[in-house]
């Protein structure tokens, strides 16, 4: 039964539960909230959206560069080229990105008479984005049904596994992970320096997937 919206980015984490959860997915929402990688990864989520014939669409979200602070936004501060920890990457904390965009995937999920929101976000966000951690997760499903007369909820699976699991899930699903995108830079191939770009080269290297991102470095 169809009765869940999922949040697509584009990247390994969201695709791979797209494809997990397929079956049950009646959209797909993707936000351009003008990030430097936004126009890199959200061809990717259109992309294995329209191949799996799940209606896709993207919200622009134009006001997040003009009134919040990240490194992660357009106009910000260069993303840190570092490990994937906590202290390199508070730069790029968006304040409470996934609760605005969830608190909207709701509102569209009870229009369309749908009972659930799906996010990707995973264990090893839990030390840097605050909206990622389990009891964040907790309460915000809560706060979706306390404000919805369809008593929405927030299906977050991969909440307590680390993107190493997340791949190995997507190993067995034969997922291409050369047609996502993680670098937060947003050139045109992955840097291959920045945190994101390493916690990727990290998974794929743990679930034993043969990396064939094109990388600059």
């Amino acid at each position: 039964m169809k009765d869940s919206i999922i949040i697509v980015s584009g990247g390994m984490d969201s695709i791979t539960l797209l494809y997990e959860y397929k079956d049950r997915i009646a959209l797909g929402i993707s936000f351009d909230y003008g990030s430097k990688h936004n126009a890199r990864e959200l061809p990717f989520a259109e992309l294995h959206c329209q191949r799996l014939g799940i209606p896709h669409i993207t919200i622009p979200l134009a006001f997040t560069p003009q009134y919040f602070k990240s490194s992660l936004l357009t106009g910000g501060a260069a993303i840190p080229e570092a490990d994937y920890a906590e202290e390199n990457l508070k730069s790029t904390v968006v304040p409470f990105r996934n609760g605005i965009m969830l608190a909207i995937a709701g509102g569209i999920a009870e229009s369309h008479g749908l009972k659930h929101v799906m996010m990707a976000n995973h264990s090893g966000d839990h030390a840097i984005y605050p909206d990622c951690r389990p009891e964040f997760v907790e309460r915000m499903s809560e706060a979706l049904s306390a404000g919805t007369f369809a008593k929405v909820t927030l299906l977050a699976p991969y909440t307590n596994i680390s993107k190493a699991e997340i791949a190995r899930h997507g190993k067995r699903l034969g997922i291409n992970y050369a047609e996502t995108w993680s670098c937060y830079n947003g050139g045109e191939v992955h840097c291959g320096r920045c945190a994101t770009c390493r916690e990727r080269r990290e998974a794929l290297r743990e679930a034993g997937i043969i990396d064939t991102t094109e990388y600059e470095d």
